[in-house]
């Protein structure tokens, strides 16, 4: 098999378990969580798990790998760089959005905020990730940065994006594992392994499955962009490939 080829079938599947993430996390809240509102509710903290599922999992696993895609190889590097920057955007956006829910919800309920392990390791990986994409602007995108600071930012800003996918998986089983403690009790125990249980189970192995894929799309050196000698400011001259 040709390695163009292992690349799209590896990115084929990334796209599959990503969808089937955002179909179990959403029917999981849906069916068994009582749907959503944002009214300081059980209804609203709902969206926590979908958003940060969506932004810090889905979405940012598929725009750590738009790079790698060949078709894109042969196009200007600028247009993906605000492509990926964009992707970036909105898996931020949609990750602080999934923390407005939880603390609205604690505020409404009179609930301590960051007391567990998993609200540390969620506010961690939100702050990085907001510290990495506002780096990455200033490194990759401004045309006034200078050539040293791309050079030396580089190897960072990949090390530190595959160290955030890292973080987001721990953050998002770890969630999926208290919220399944805190709701299934009395009649219905986690340990005797219920529906709702054995379906967040598999939404979790299902989110592990996914940044397992998108980590191996990412270590694969081969599937690396080609460097090009194209200038992304090509009125000011500037070679920033």
């Amino acid at each position: 098999m040709r390695p163009h080829t292992c690349l799209y079938v590896a990115y084929g599947l990334s796209l599959g378990l990503g969808l089937l993430c955002l179909v179990f996390v959403i029917s999981w809240n849906s069916y068994w969580r009582g749907g959503f509102s944002w009214d300081a509710s059980a209804q609203q903290f709902n969206w926590h798990p979908v958003l940060m599922v969506s932004g810090l999992v889905v979405l940012y696993g598929n725009a750590a790998v738009v790079y790698r895609l060949p078709f894109t190889w042969g196009q200007r590097k600028f247009t993906w760089k605000l492509v990926h920057a964009g992707l970036m955007l909105l898996a931020l956006v949609l990750s602080i959005l999934g923390l407005c829910a939880v603390f609205d919800f604690h505020r409404g309920l009179q609930i301590p905020d960051l007391y567990s392990l998993h609200s540390w390791v969620g506010i961690c990986t939100v702050v990085t990730f907001a510290f990495q994409w506002v780096l990455g602007l200033a490194g990759f995108l401004l045309p006034c940065s200078p050539w040293w600071f791309r050079i030396i930012l580089k190897p960072f800003h990949v090390w530190l994006g595959k160290a955030i996918l890292i973080l987001s998986l721990a953050s998002c089983i770890s969630g999926l594992n208290e919220a399944l403690l805190l709701t299934l009790n009395g009649a219905e125990p986690y340990s005797s392994l219920p529906v709702q249980a054995k379906f967040a189970n598999f939404l979790g192995v299902l989110i592990v499955a996914f940044g397992i894929i998108v980590f191996g799309i990412l270590s694969k050196t081969k599937w690396e962009r080609p460097e090009t000698d194209e200038n992304a400011y090509p009125l000011l001259g500037e070679n920033i490939s």
